[in-house]
C-alpha cells in the first residue's frame, strides 16, 4: 500500500507540476525516482498514463480520468493525517463563545475558573446577549443553545436538559388565585420575555397532548430571565421560565408550579460549533469539559 500511494503521489505531482523536474522539486527527491515511480505504476496499471514529449508531459485520458480519483485518496490521506495532528495537540488560543445571558451568569461563568485552571494555554473571550448570533460571520468559535436548533448546518452535542413551566409567588396565587387549566391565564398577570422571537406568545403542551398558545399583552416584559424570576418572586405575576433559573427559588418555596398539572416541557441544552471534518482541540476540549461538568445537572436539578 506505502508503495502504491508513493506511486500515486508521484504520478499526481509531475501533473500538477507538468514534468518530472519540477514534480521531483516538489517532492524533495531525484528525476529519476519520479520517473521510476509512474513507470512502476503505469506497468502495474498495464495502462500509459502520461504523454511524454521532449518539451512536455501531459496526462493520457486513461491517465486523467486516474488523476481525478488519485487526487482524491491523497487528499483524504492527507486530511487523515492533519486529523490526527490537530486531536494530538493541546489545546491552545483564544475561544470565543456565545451564550445566553441567564445561562452564562448562572452556570457558565461559575465553571469557567476550573476550565482555564486546566487549560492554561486557552484564553476565554465569552460574549453574553439574549440574540441569535451567526457563529461564522461574527467570529465565534461556538455557542450554547437552549432549545429547538434552528440551524441544521452547525454541528451540535447535547450537553442536558431543562423543563420550562409556568412560575408565581405563593403571594401571588393567594392575592389572584391559581389558575387551573390554560384558558384561565388570560385572566392572569403575566411576565413576558421581550426577546422572543414569537413576541408575547406563550407554547404550551395541554393534557391532552395538544399545543396550545397563549398571547397577552402581559403586565411586565424585560430582556432578562433573571429580572422575569426576580419579578414573579415579588408577587407581580406569573412568569415561563426554564428551571436552570427557577429550581433554586422553587426549592426555597419562593415560587410555586402555577399548572403543576400540565405536561412537563423539556428543551435541550446545546453545544453547537462549525462544521467541518473535524473539531479545533481548544473547543473540542471546552465541550468535553462541560459534558463533564453539567453531567448531573437537569432537567430540574440546578
Amino acid at each position: 500500500m506505502m508503495d502504491r500511494l508513493t506511486e500515486m503521489e508521484a504520478f499526481a505531482m509531475v501533473v500538477d507540476q507538468g514534468g518530472f523536474t519540477d514534480a521531483a522539486k516538489k517532492l524533495g527527491i531525484s528525476k529519476s525516482a519520479v520517473s521510476k515511480h509512474v513507470s512502476s505504476l503505469e506497468a502495474r496499471l498495464g495502462a500509459r498514463l502520461l504523454n511524454r514529449t521532449t518539451r512536455r508531459v501531459s496526462p493520457t485520458e486513461i491517465g486523467l480520468a486516474y488523476y481525478d480519483r488519485a487526487r482524491r485518496v491523497l487528499n483524504d490521506a492527507g486530511e487523515a493525517d492533519a486529523l490526527v495532528t490537530s486531536m494530538q495537540s493541546a489545546p491552545s488560543g483564544l475561544l470565543r463563545i456565545s451564550v445566553a445571558t441567564d445561562f452564562g451568569v448562572n452556570h457558565l461563568s461559575p465553571v469557567l475558573s476550573e476550565f482555564l485552571s486546566d487549560f492554561p494555554d486557552i484564553t476565554v473571550n465569552m460574549v453574553l446577549n439574549n440574540r441569535y448570533v451567526e457563529l461564522i460571520s461574527e467570529g465565534f468559535d461556538m455557542a450554547v443553545r437552549i432549545g429547538e436548533l434552528e440551524d441544521s448546518t452547525l454541528r451540535a452535542r447535547k450537553l442536558t436538559e431543562t423543563t420550562k413551566r409556568m412560575i408565581a409567588s405563593p403571594g401571588y396565587f393567594e392575592k389572584y388565585g391559581r389558575p387551573e387549566k390554560i384558558d384561565d391565564l388570560n385572566a392572569h398577570k403575566l411576565l413576558h420575555y421581550s426577546n422572543q422571537s414569537s413576541g408575547n406568545v406563550w407554547k404550551i403542551t395541554a393534557p391532552s397532548g395538544e399545543k396550545r398558545q397563549v398571547r397577552t399583552a402581559g403586565w411586565l416584559s424585560v430582556n432578562d430571565g433573571q429580572s422575569l424570576l426576580n419579578a414573579a418572586i415579588s408577587g407581580l405575576g406569573i412568569a415561563y421560565l426554564p428551571s436552570f433559573l427557577y429550581a433554586e427559588a422553587m426549592e426555597k418555596g419562593l415560587v410555586e408550579d402555577a399548572i403543576p398539572d400540565l405536561p412537563m416541557e423539556m428543551q435541550g441544552i446545546y453545544a453547537v460549533y462549525p462544521p467541518g471534518r473535524f473539531t479545533q482541540p481548544k473547543v473540542r476540549a471546552f465541550i468535553d469539559f462541560l459534558v463533564n461538568a453539567f453531567a448531573e445537572k437537569g432537567p430540574t436539578e440546578w
